[in-house]
């Protein structure tokens, strides 16, 4: 009961003397002190002598809740501004996104926008997937251009009905692609709704892949196994051919091929070719803005080739060990020379020889910003230098065109991986 006397005491003492002046008296102390309970307080405070010590506590605990109260109020200013900014960040965004779901289903996707070209993610994630499943079906579409014209040579009653029910069901799926793009544009798609989409029409794809594959396996039978070509249509890190057969130890080499490629900024890498400990013996590689370079040994030389307009075009490059001389030829005409390219290195053996991906480790590591885009063929390797009318003869199609004594095109030699075709090859049909 005393102590509860007590503290309503030093309460009333202290709303005595709020009323107050004040003296700045520096550091204080606060104290209470007990009146009998008939007494007056306010002047028994003062006769004890705490008036003034107390009189500066209470004053010294009101300033501080001012200071308290105008932090609080600083503090929500800040949050009402930080708010706004985020509300308009959120509405950029989306104004952002919409032209690039648009862009999905609306046309061909440019080389070196998105994932793996080379390496920009500017649009959604299940944009992206659209513009990729788009282009997938482009490709099937032309393999089955393909396959249209081989059923004209040989006519056959099964090829033309499965080729309509293929092409069906490309129609169908590119009414699913486009209806998806619609729903995305009216903002209605959803993470759960987009992976169920995106499963259902990759599902549809891979069943339609199987079956131009299987149509294509039946008129192989039926061509040389040489008139074939690799088609990489996506820029991505699992597409690529292996060559079943190493190389030997060369001193000297002609490495030759056709190339088709409409891929900006860079073709991306024909061919690599890795040994253990050097992910870089021997490379073509053209990426991002940089000319086409061939690599020896982690050596550079940079090639005149211009190859990207979207026309086939016939490649070769030359080299010997001795002071490191190379040639480059393109479509039968040299354009390039140069010396002191890994002189006096000889090409290791033993290695692994992708046709579409860059390695970083011995027959992996590929990165999808350096990938082939575009389409190859005929990729044939010596180990000796060919004279310029060997390789006229070879960038005109002539009868007299020699095949690789190290590596020669054939579809024994070729495995392929993540999606790369192979049909007929047209180059030499178009030149003669």
């Amino acid at each position: 009961m005393l102590a509860r006397r007590a503290a309503r005491t030093c309460a009333l003492l202290a709303l005595c003397l709020l009323g107050s002046g004040a003296q700045d008296f520096g550091p204080t102390r606060f104290i209470c002190t007990s009146v009998p309970v008939d007494a007056d307080m306010c002047a028994a405070s003062v006769a004890a002598g705490g008036a003034e010590e107390l009189r500066s506590n209470v004053l010294q605990l009101r300033e501080t809740v001012l200071q308290q109260k105008e932090t609080i109020l600083s503090q929500k200013e800040t949050i009402r501004e930080l708010t706004t900014k985020l509300g308009r960040c959120e509405s950029q965004s989306t104004l952002d996104s919409g032209p690039g779901e648009a862009r999905a289903g609306g046309g061909r996707k440019q080389p070196g926008s998105g994932k793996n070209t080379m390496g920009d993610l500017s649009r959604t994630p299940a944009a992206e997937t659209l513009s990729q499943l788009g282009q997938t079906l482009q490709s099937l579409k032309t393999r089955l251009e393909n396959l249209e014209q081989y059923s004209r040579l040989n006519s056959s009653s099964q090829t033309n009905s499965l080729k309509d029910l293929l092409q069906s069901k490309i129609d169908d799926l590119e009414r699913q692609v486009l209806s998806r793009v619609n729903t995305l544009e009216e903002g209605k798609g959803g993470p759960k709704n987009d992976t169920e989409e995106r499963v259902k029409i990759e599902s549809a794809l891979t069943s339609l892949h199987q079956r131009i594959s299987e149509l294509e396996k039946g008129q192989k039978d039926n061509r040389p196994g040489d008139k074939f070509q690799l088609t990489f249509p996506l820029r991505t890190n699992y597409m690529y051919a292996k060559v079943k057969k190493s190389l030997p130890e060369m001193y000297a080499f002609t490495v030759c091929m056709w190339l088709k490629s409409s891929a900006a900024p860079g073709v991306g890498t024909p061919f690599s070719y890795a040994v253990p400990g050097q992910a870089n013996e021997l490379v073509l590689i053209e990426w991002g803005n940089n000319p086409m370079e061939i690599l020896i040994n982690d050596k550079v030389a940079k090639l005149p080739f211009v190859i990207n307009d979207g026309k086939w075009h016939h490649i070769c490059v030359t080299w010997t060990t001795r002071d490191g001389v190379w040639e480059a030829y393109q479509d039968g005409t040299q354009g390039g020379n140069g010396e002191n390219l890994a002189p006096y290195h000889p090409i290791k053996p033993q290695g692994v020889l992708v046709l579409g991906q860059e390695q970083d480790t011995l027959g992996g590591g590929f990165d999808a910003t350096q990938a082939f885009v575009g389409e190859l063929a005929h990729f044939n390797i010596w180990d000796r230098k060919l004279t310029p009318g060997e390789v006229y003869n070879l960038a005109t199609c002539s009868t007299k065109a020699l095949s690789g004594n190290v590596i020669a095109w054939a579809e024994s030699h070729i495995e392929i991986f993540g999606g790369a075709t192979k049909w007929t090859f047209e180059a030499c049909r178009q030149i003669n």
